[in-house]
């Protein structure tokens, strides 16, 4: 009789056990918010449900109990708790409430990711791969050669970083012309612009962004950083117009081309002015870096408060355990507020300096987001830097927002409200 009922017993353990859901909990409490997110790639990956509770314990994660998940998370250091069935309704009854700020979203598919990098070594790291790769996110690194024979069409999700798309290598010229990098990638770039078919860099790069566009329109999710945001812009606007100076491509720009811009094939930049000093470090006004009066002690920039219910996307890629994000440098640190288009969400903003730092925005079935900065745990990232130890920042506030962006392909569509 007694070895009916220890069997009993545990009998019963096991289905409260296989009744439990594993809660990932994001606020303060989680050790490590960046690994969090690995574990529910990998969880859909392995084709099991992953349930987003959007401004819920800092945007947590649900999964239905499953060992092999709760070995990873061990394995990962991750937080977390098993909880009850009954908890778990109360818990999805509580964020149902039409008077509560939270939603619930099923993250169902797998996102592909390509990271667009050159093939060659950079004296500069990038803050999208670190994560990806601390994360345990897999990714393939693509180019102009890759997207330009059409391979972004097998990606979900495509990441510019560092990038210069108007042809002036990243306006280096001025203090490194010299150094070994920076000729061996001026060489690399006009051999493959010749390999692909086109007789210079900025004509190639032209036709890279316009293929991006059409990507990002066909219904892919596109994240840049630093120089692959206004960079993109610029080089769409200067569509047809030669902006790059002797140095760049063997002849003068069009002294006209600042009035021959044309702002309605920009993804999330108007009226913007053109740097036409080649010295300078900058390509446009839309950066503010050159003028901004912040420092590393005031610079900060606060995330939006959507409505969960009504705006799930910008719910989606402003989840986080602080809402108040330390700033970041970079070629392109900040956007001017007044040059970002009225159709674009701003999802962080530093509104005492007219910062915008984090935006989104819709074109045709695609959506892109700009985040400024170039590492969001790395204050003034200067040109061979060693990279940033992400395990000395596993709950990087900043680093979240990238994440965020990673899981958004992976949701559910859910009907529009009217």
């Amino acid at each position: 009789m007694k070895k009916y009922y220890i069997l009993l017993i545990c009998l019963l353990c096991s289905l409260g056990l296989r009744a439990s859901s594993l809660l990932i909990y994001m606020d303060e409490d989680q050790k490590n918010h960046l690994k969090a997110y690995g574990i529910a790639y990998w969880t859909i990956s392995k084709q099991l449900e992953v349930d987003w509770l959007l401004n819920y314990r800092g945007g947590s994660f649900l999964i239905k109990y499953n060992k092999a998940v709760e070995d990873e998370l061990k394995i990962r250091g991750v937080s977390y708790e098993v909880i009850a069935d009954g908890k778990v309704v109360s818990l999805l009854n509580e964020i149902s409430d039409p008077s509560v700020n939270m939603e619930m979203v099923k993250l169902e598919k797998t996102p592909k990711i390509a990271v667009y990098s050159p093939k060659s070594k950079l004296p500069w790291d990038d803050a999208v791969t670190l994560v990806l790769t601390y994360a345990e996110i897999p990714y393939d690194v693509i180019y102009d050669d890759d997207i330009l024979q059409d391979k972004l069409s097998k990606y979900d999700w495509l990441h510019l970083h560092h990038e210069d798309f108007t042809g002036q290598y990243g306006r280096f010229w001025a203090n490194f012309r010299y150094a070994t990098w920076y000729q061996e990638d001026v060489k690399n770039q006009e051999a493959l612009a010749k390999r692909m078919g086109y007789k210079k860099v900025s004509e190639m790069k032209l036709a890279v962004a316009k293929h991006i566009k059409e990507y990002c329109a066909g219904g892919g999710f596109l994240f840049a950083m630093c120089s692959g945001t206004d960079s993109f812009d610029i080089a769409l606007a200067a569509d047809g117009v030669d902006i790059c100076a002797q140095m760049f491509d063997g002849d003068p720009a069009d002294p006209n081309a600042q009035a021959k811009l044309d702002f309605n094939k920009t993804l999330a930049f108007q009226n913007f002015k053109l740097d036409n000093n080649p010295m300078n470090y900058e390509f446009s006004d839309i950066d503010a870096t050159q003028t901004r009066t912040l420092n590393q002690s005031n610079d900060y920039f606060t995330l939006f408060d959507f409505s969960a219910k009504w705006d799930l996307v910008p719910t989606m890629l402003t989840q986080d355990h602080d809402k108040v994000i330390k700033g970041f440098m970079g070629q392109t640190t900040a956007f001017r507020k007044s040059l970002v288009k009225t159709s674009v969400t701003v999802l962080g903003e530093n509104k005492g300096a007219a910062e915008v730092r984090y935006l989104h925005g819709e074109i045709g079935k695609g959506q892109f987001t700009f985040y400024g900065g170039h590492d969001p745990e790395d204050y003034q990232h200067a040109v061979g830097d060693p990279p940033t130890d992400l395990s000395l920042h596993p709950n990087s506030p900043g680093y979240r927002l990238i994440l965020n962006n990673v899981l958004f392909p992976a949701a559910k569509k859910k009907p529009q409200k009217t």
